[in-house]
């Protein structure tokens, strides 16, 4: 059964074989991804000063509301504008984004070019031709799920556009722009599967999750708190989210916990898996950057606000995402910004 199903999901979109080469490369290359466009050798990012951050602490801020905890857009004067200075001096942005996510960011095997591609890389340009005039003024870095906040910390990238919910967990730890997109978790596993969805069906499964993924967290709560059965084994966890689809390709698990916007875009690889159920929860996309760097929040909320207005986000949407998540979906509307 395994082997047929291995075989079936080969023949999935370009190959899914391929990606699962992709997946595997991008493990052993991991943040010596090249940026897209020529600059020279790439320097680190320049070291911010620590400061104080604006956003919410741990006792006064709950999951449901986090997404309304970044500060306001700024006005383009006065005030601190030290990280974004610093970001100008540079010549360039550096972004950490996902290159296997199809319709996100990735690469596509039919683009020659092998630049990047996705909704979060179109996001990605966006903020640099506002901060920089130049929307290919950007390097791009591969960055693993579980890297995403180690590598804002260590300044090896200036903010990360990679499918990052917001919580209040990780407010205590990086600075998040205002949501630009609403998503929430949802079951993948094979179309011929018993499992309907994140329920009693799960007991006695094998469930694969992203590190440091929401998914794994809500999996871990869920289970202890009795909503989840108790036989369901959530023990498999891994660097990269895409390589959860890989280990079900191969029958090492069950199902697939994640995001739904991302879990439809695996399901449109792959024509032997599907989504099972409903999302099971409500969360909100943010870009991530270093707690402290206020003016470069307020820049990116500022961004994202003329991003919403002007069409580009729903140009954005349209192209890459309406395909697998449909024009009339709940996600198919950008979220309204509400600030601290």
């Amino acid at each position: 059964m395994r082997a047929r199903r291995l075989r079936a999901a080969l023949k999935g979109w370009g190959g899914v074989g391929a990606m699962a080469v992709v997946c595997a490369l991008a493990l052993a290359f991991v943040l010596l991804l090249p940026r897209t466009q020529s600059h020279g050798v790439s320097p680190g990012p320049e070291g911010g000063r620590l400061a104080r951050g604006t956003q919410a602490k741990a006792d006064d801020c709950k999951d449901a509301d986090a997404q309304n905890q970044s500060p306001s857009p700024s006005s383009g004067a006065g005030g601190d504008t030290s990280h974004i200075d610093a970001i100008k001096a540079r010549g360039y942005l550096t972004v950490g984004v996902d290159q296997n996510g199809y319709r996100w960011g990735y690469r596509n095997p039919n683009n020659a070019s092998g630049e990047l591609e996705g909704f979060d890389i179109d996001l990605a340009h966006r903020i640099a031709k506002d901060i920089l005039g130049d929307p290919d003024k950007v390097q791009f870095k591969a960055i693993p799920t579980n890297e995403r906040i180690p590598a804002i910390k260590s300044d090896r990238v200036d903010m990360v556009v990679r499918t990052m919910t917001i919580t209040c967990d990780r407010l205590q730890q990086v600075a998040f722009s205002a949501p630009y997109f609403l998503t929430g978790q949802q079951v993948l596993a094979p179309k011929t599967s018993a499992i309907t969805g994140y329920d009693k069906t799960l007991a006695g499964q094998k469930i694969c999750s992203a590190q440091g993924s929401t998914a794994y967290d809500h999996l871990s709560a869920d289970r202890k708190s009795g909503t989840l059965p108790a036989s369901t084994d959530i023990s498999t966890t891994v660097p990269n989210q895409l390589d959860c689809l890989v280990r079900l390709q191969l029958g090492e698990v069950d199902a697939v916990v994640t995001d739904g916007a991302l879990a439809a875009s695996q399901a449109a690889q792959d024509p032997t898996v599907e989504l099972k159920g409903a999302t099971f929860t409500k969360e909100y996309y943010g870009v991530a950057m270093k707690r402290g760097s206020d003016d470069l929040v307020r820049q990116v909320n500022r961004i994202l606000e003329n991003y919403r207005k002007d069409g580009g986000w729903k140009a954005s949407y349209d192209k890459w995402l309406a395909p697998t998540l449909g024009r009339d979906s709940e996600s198919a509307t950008p979220p309204a910004a509400i600030y601290k």
